[in-house]
This record gives C-alpha cells, sequence and structure tokens, in this order.
C-alpha cells in the first residue's frame, strides 16, 4: 500500500511537468535584445515587429545568436527572403571560443579536417534558399562537415513546398538525436544525427563576396517550445 500511495503522486508530478511547457518568444518584437552577432558584418534591424538581416559587400556568412542554448524544442517561425539571396537557419549549434579544427568525414566517408576562425557559427542549419534550388527545409551542416545531412531534392513535395516571394513557416523538432523540419507543413527532412545535442539559435544572411548590391532576409514570429526540463 506504501508503494502505491507513493507512485501515484510522482506520476502526477510528471504529468503536470510534461504540461507545464509553454511556448517561448525568442524576439520580443521591438528589440535584439537577448540576440548577438557573429562570424561576420551583415546588419540586422527591427522593423515592423520583424527582424531584417541586409548583406554587406566582403562579409562572410553572419549569424544573429541567441544568447541561450536550447536541447529538445520544437521552433517555429516564417521567413521572406529576397530570392537572389540563400539563407538559413541554426539549431543546436555552436559558436567557436577560439580558432578550431574538426576530423571529420565527408559526403563521401572520406576522412578530412576542417578548421574555423574564433567567433566562427557552425552546426546544424535548415536551408532558406528559392523554390528552383529545391533545398529549403533540408538540413546542412554548416561549417563542420559541409554537406546535407537528409538530402530532400528527390522528393518533389519538400522541395517545392517553399514559395519564392512570400512568407514562408517553418518547423523544426529535436527529440533526442531526432530531427525533423517542415516547411508550410509539409515534411522535409527527418533523420537522426547525435553530433550536437544543445546549442544556439542563429539566423543568417549568407555572404554575398564582392557583389555590392544589398539583399536583406526577414524574420517574425519566432517561438520556441522546450521539450526539455531545462530552458
Amino acid at each position: 500500500m506504501n508503494k502505491t500511495w507513493i507512485v501515484i503522486p510522482l506520476l502526477a508530478v510528471f504529468s503536470l511537468c510534461a504540461q507545464s511547457a509553454e511556448w517561448l518568444d525568442l524576439f520580443d518584437g521591438e528589440t535584439l535584445s537577448g540576440w548577438s552577432v557573429h562570424s561576420g558584418t551583415a546588419r540586422y534591424r527591427v522593423e515592423d515587429g520583424m527582424i531584417i538581416g541586409t548583406t554587406t559587400t566582403g562579409s562572410p556568412n553572419t549569424f544573429l545568436c541567441t544568447e541561450t542554448e536550447y536541447g529538445d524544442f520544437i521552433l517555429e517561425f516564417e521567413v521572406m527572403v529576397d530570392p537572389r539571396l540563400n539563407s538559413g537557419v541554426q539549431f543546436r549549434s555552436k559558436i567557436a571560443p577560439r580558432g578550431m579544427a574538426f576530423v571529420l568525414r565527408d559526403g563521401n566517408g572520406k576522412p578530412r579536417t576542417v578548421r574555423i576562425p574564433k567567433d566562427r557559427v557552425y552546426g546544424y542549419q535548415v536551408e532558406i534558399a528559392t523554390r528552383e534550388n529545391g533545398t529549403s527545409g533540408g538540413v546542412y551542416d554548416e561549417a563542420r562537415r559541409g554537406f546535407f545531412l537528409d538530402d530532400i531534392r528527390q522528393d518533389s513535395a519538400a522541395s517545392e513546398a517553399f514559395v519564392d516571394g512570400q512568407w514562408n513557416a517553418y518547423r523544426i523538432e529535436c527529440r533526442g538525436n531526432r530531427i525533423q523540419t517542415w516547411v508550410n507543413e509539409v515534411p522535409c527532412s527527418d533523420f537522426q544525427d547525435d553530433l550536437t545535442d544543445r546549442g544556439i539559435i542563429g539566423l543568417q544572411v549568407h555572404g554575398i563576396g564582392k557583389n555590392n548590391d544589398t539583399y536583406e532576409v526577414k524574420w517574425r514570429n519566432l517561438r520556441l517550445l522546450p521539450l526539455d526540463s531545462t530552458k
């Protein structure tokens, strides 16, 4: 009898904890509080409830990153990008505290060494690109393995889910080693990977080399539901 009375309250506590998780607004709609810029010199500003990233000539890929790391979660956001610009959102990613080197296998399974400088953002990135590119919703390993971890281009529905010139709704779910993505409610990536189980969220403005034109990418309604015990 004693064991029965002990177990029931514990189960009730676990149930309440599971129900207590709440969506977190990653962006307050007015400031970039809780975010910081890394890796490059692209500019970020807040306008009409959006975060707008703007390219700068000569800058490498730039990332506006959360100051908090997240493990298991559901991340949702909307994005609109200039069709001439590639972009992405990092998740479970890291910021190099110093110059670093990774010895990892490339897409053909061959070992290779990758070196990155201090402040470089690296890790999982959900792709944001034109429909013609066909990779939006795929997950790329930025500045680390350097290839798509789940190539969606052979899936016609997934590769065509992104719509050029309008707001596109993204959803990312990370549960343990399973990673899933959706674009406009269309399932895209679904794979398992153990390399990183926790990290920052980062909004990418892709480098444009010596191009002097100016391109923008816009985000809004960024929110995250923690699925683990810590935020």
